[in-house]
């Protein structure tokens, strides 16, 4: 892209609620899952009606949404996306995110007038596959997340007159894009057809069973969760925290065991590098994730955005509020060799401790009581100065009372108890969040 032109802010939309929160705080557009055929199909909270609604949203707004059917599909499954694929032409979303090649083919003949966008899930890692695809019709490419900028920026040279796409933020698959066998293989559930139980993220222990291994060569090493190497030889294997008794044995080289969490990727220093690459839409991973969290990455990544777009330095409060989501630490990816030439390295973890908590979404004013109610997220204590801001102002309020959701006083609100209201004079409208400096005791934890 040229200097000086804005990407597109693409942010993740698990749900209508999360959909607006995404533009009340800056994307420019939102992705969505279709239920049934995207790859969020188990959290995907969206049905027909919802979806109509969030695409009439957008459009009243300027802005777009994309819908995910990116499943690969079994027969089984191919008379229904047909019969779902003429129904979504009719909604008239912005775009549609797919990826099975046959199904890519019977939406450009059945809903020309919808753009095809190629999921990454497809793995698009060079040129040639880019030019495949555009002389077919897609429009866009939504990048492999395993490229590096100058091969990015290659694609680009070659194939100029296609869109593309690349994450930005988010969870990284450990599998390559997310072609992954695991969450099948240890519950039978299928990450490609959109039903993955996320398996490579849960608590395992490494343990010794001489038995299990004897036929390895000695040899081979692997990595222990403390960074020694151990010798499959010895019998190592791994067991889930909850399935004790199924073994699942560690045959991985020096490089270590696939079935742990990746890192996850922050490129918010990377931005102006990405775009001269040639990448047109800057994505947030995350539709399974609060509304906090669209809230906060979109926040952070659209000030970032119009600050490159406008010659402005970076600035470190955006990788501030970042960092203060939750979040497995973070890297660059795959997006540079060496991620200290840009800047950002995140290998020390205790950078990352959680500075904040989020204590209140989806606010609403009681104007005649000067009350504000909102959903209880996280602790809330009497004495507590929270962070209250919306999408044009931030300020600081002290909590002086707390009314739970039977309308009495109280010292403390828990997360999940419903709503809950203290005294404010001004409506700061229905995008507000509230969020608070981490207590003592959860700072003690981090400290452990």
């Amino acid at each position: 892209m040229k200097k000086g032109l804005k990407p597109e802010l693409l942010s993740p939309a698990g749900n209508l609620t999360k959909l607006k929160y995404a533009f009340a705080y800056g994307a420019d557009a939102v992705y969505a899952g279709v239920p049934r055929f995207s790859l969020r199909t188990r959290e995907n909270d969206f049905r027909e009606e919802s979806i109509i609604e969030g695409i009439q949203y957008a459009h009243n707004l300027g802005k777009k949404v994309y819908l995910t059917l990116n499943i690969y599909a079994h027969n089984m499954k191919v008379d229904g996306f047909i019969r779902e694929l003429e129904k979504v032409g009719d909604w008239k979303p912005d775009g549609l995110i797919m990826a099975d090649p046959g199904l890519i083919h019977q939406a450009i003949k059945r809903v020309p007038h919808i753009p095809v966008h190629l999921s990454t899930q497809a793995n698009a890692t060079n040129w040639t596959t880019v030019d495949f695809w555009k002389d077919l019709g897609v429009k866009r490419i939504i990048l492999s997340r395993e490229l590096r900028l100058k091969e990015i920026s290659e694609i680009h040279e070659k194939v100029p007159d296609i869109e593309l796409e690349s994450f930005v933020h988010g969870a990284i698959c450990i599998a390559y894009s997310g072609r992954c066998l695991i969450s099948n293989y240890m519950n039978h559930r299928d990450a490609n057809q959109g039903t993955c139980t996320n398996s490579c993220r849960w608590e395992y222990d490494i343990k010794q069973n001489k038995e299990s291994l004897a036929g390895l060569e000695q040899s081979q090493t692997i990595l222990s969760s403390d960074g020694n190497y151990l010798s499959p030889g010895d019998g190592y294997y791994v067991e889930e925290k909850e399935r004790t008794g199924e073994e699942y044995p560690m045959e991985e080289d020096e490089n270590g065991t696939y079935l742990f969490n990746a890192k996850d990727l922050c490129a918010v220093e990377l931005l102006d590098d990405i775009r001269e690459a040639g990448v047109m839409s800057f994505k947030i991973e995350g539709r399974t994730k609060s509304e906090y969290y669209a809230a906060m990455a979109t926040r952070s990544y659209r000030k970032a955005i119009d600050d490159m777009a406008n010659g402005n330095s970076f600035d470190l409060n955006n990788l501030n509020d970042l960092t203060a989501l939750s979040n497995r630490g973070y890297t660059t990816g795959f997006y540079a060799r060496n991620p200290k030439e840009y800047g950002e390295n995140y290998h020390d973890n205790r950078s990352l401790e959680r500075s904040h908590k989020a204590v209140g979404m989806n606010c609403q004013w009681d104007q005649a009581n000067g009350l504000l109610w909102f959903e209880v997220k996280n602790r809330l204590e009497v004495g507590t100065e929270i962070e209250l801001f919306n999408p044009e102002e931030q300020g600081t309020v002290h909590i002086s009372k707390l009314i739970n959701e039977k309308e009495k006083y109280v010292d403390v609100v828990h997360g999940g108890s419903g709503r809950a209201a203290f005294p404010l004079e001004k409506d700061p409208g229905p995008f507000a969040v509230l969020r608070r400096p981490l207590y003592q005791k959860e700072l003690d934890l981090l400290t452990r």
